[in-house]
């Protein structure tokens, strides 16, 4: 492993020294991006102000960016399998990087699109946060290639740094609690970054469509799946579909900014996939999720319902599959074109359909942007609550590694 990470760190860096050699006949500005096919998951590149290289004849582009993230935590959790000695109930406090991201987006030979980034801030494989190339024939039909994002969840397809909230919602990143001997088996909802092809495209502005193959398997760079005993000849991979309408024309990929406070845009979504042979190979996962959203001037609205069913393979040998919904709603208003209070309600049935009770996280934030030199400054609270529970014992393992108040400060630049 520690060879790949050094070779993808070489790589990285020799094609950054590359194209700054070979463009030498480029024009190298401080200027706006007006290509909407140079992009990133980390902050939206179009309109951005910025370092940017680029050819006389325009059919060759380079643009670099770097996203930096700083947060303050405080979190205080119930007794439930704390250390005795730990009576305050305070723990993992202090300061965070979570993100700390440099990579470059470009265009080439006038088709092709391309993103390498790396997150210092990870490890292994996590390193390589994004790397892929597009080919796009028109708008409606572009393949992609490399490790991007599933599409599947609204949360994580928004770009990085343009979330209303320092941390996605529960829902998306908390495991399952299966309440079974099976210790490798509890997936999350979410699915973030993973490596796959993908045929996409957006149709009369209105039509979004993605159907792509992953490893099913996040981060990992190399490719070692089987094929399903389940479904003979099955290759054993994530299989991913989302289609949007957007009747008013494309939405944007973020959450509210301070540039874009004049626009009206609205989006319905369906996705869904199946991961075979997923979690080492225990279940067959099939996730579902529905999500709206609806950006008017300074207010945001969205919201995702999203259902998880874990269909166990034959050499489990388990009788019943294994069930979850979860869903959030938020919504921000910009009071001033600086200043973005928000709202959220999330809700996770955690310990399955078969079990009552679910945990529900109500969350406030306060953003605020320094428009002028892209900074960003977060301020989340957050309760963690439990409803509907049979016995205190199934309230108690429902919040396990949770935090009941959860209090957060995130300092974000982008460039």
């Amino acid at each position: 492993m520690h060879t790949i990470i050094s070779k993808i760190q070489y790589t990285f860096f020799l094609a950054v020294f590359a194209i700054a050699a070979n463009l030498s006949a480029a024009t190298i500005e401080y200027k706006e991006i007006d290509d909407k096919f140079i992009e990133s998951d980390v902050v939206r590149l179009d309109e951005k102000k910025g370092l940017s290289i680029e050819t006389k004849a325009g059919d060759f582009a380079f643009k670099p960016y770097i996203l930096v993230q700083t947060t303050g935590n405080y979190n205080y959790y119930d007794d439930e399998g704390l250390n005795l000695a730990d009576q305050d109930r305070v723990a993992n406090i202090g300061f965070a990087i979570p993100n700390a991201i440099i990579g470059f987006s470009g265009r080439a030979f006038k088709i092709v699109t391309f993103n390498v980034a790396m997150n210092a801030a990870k490890s292994g494989a996590n390193l390589l946060q994004q790397a892929w190339f597009d080919i796009h024939a028109n708008d409606a039909l572009r393949i992609r290639v490399g490790k991007f994002k599933v599409p599947f969840a609204q949360g994580y397809l928004c770009t990085l740094g343009e979330t209303m909230f320092p941390s996605l919602p529960l829902s998306l990143t908390t495991t399952a609690n299966l309440n079974m001997s099976l210790n490798a088996t509890n997936p999350t909802v979410g699915l973030g970054f993973d490596l796959g092809v993908q045929l996409h495209g957006i149709v009369k502005d209105k039509f979004q469509y993605q159907l792509g193959v992953f490893n099913g398997n996040g981060g990992s760079l190399v490719a070692n799946k089987t094929t399903s005993d389940d479904h003979k000849g099955l290759p054993s991979l994530l299989y991913a579909a989302r289609m949007a309408f957007m009747p008013l024309g494309v939405m944007p990929t973020h959450q509210g900014i301070p540039s874009d406070i004049e626009n009206n845009k609205l989006l319905f979504g369906l996705s869904a996939n199946y991961n075979v042979e997923a979690e080492d190979e225990s279940a067959n996962d099939f996730r579902f999720g529905v999500e709206a959203s609806w950006l008017f001037h300074r207010l945001f609205l969205s919201g995702e319902f999203y259902y998880l069913r874990m269909n166990w393979t034959r050499r489990m040998q388990q009788t019943q599959d294994f069930s979850l919904i979860g869903g959030y709603a938020q919504a921000g208003y910009f009071v001033t074109p600086k200043f973005q209070p928000a709202l959220r309600y999330d809700f996770f049935n955690r310990n399955g359909l078969d079990k009552k009770g679910y945990l529900n996280a109500p969350a406030m934030a306060l953003n605020y942007y320094f428009v002028k030199c892209n900074l960003k400054l977060q301020l989340m609270y957050q309760y963690m609550g439990r409803y509907g529970h049979e016995t205190q014992l199934d309230r108690d393992n429902d919040d396990t590694g949770l935090a009941t108040h959860t209090g957060m400060a995130l300092l974000q630049f982008t460039f």
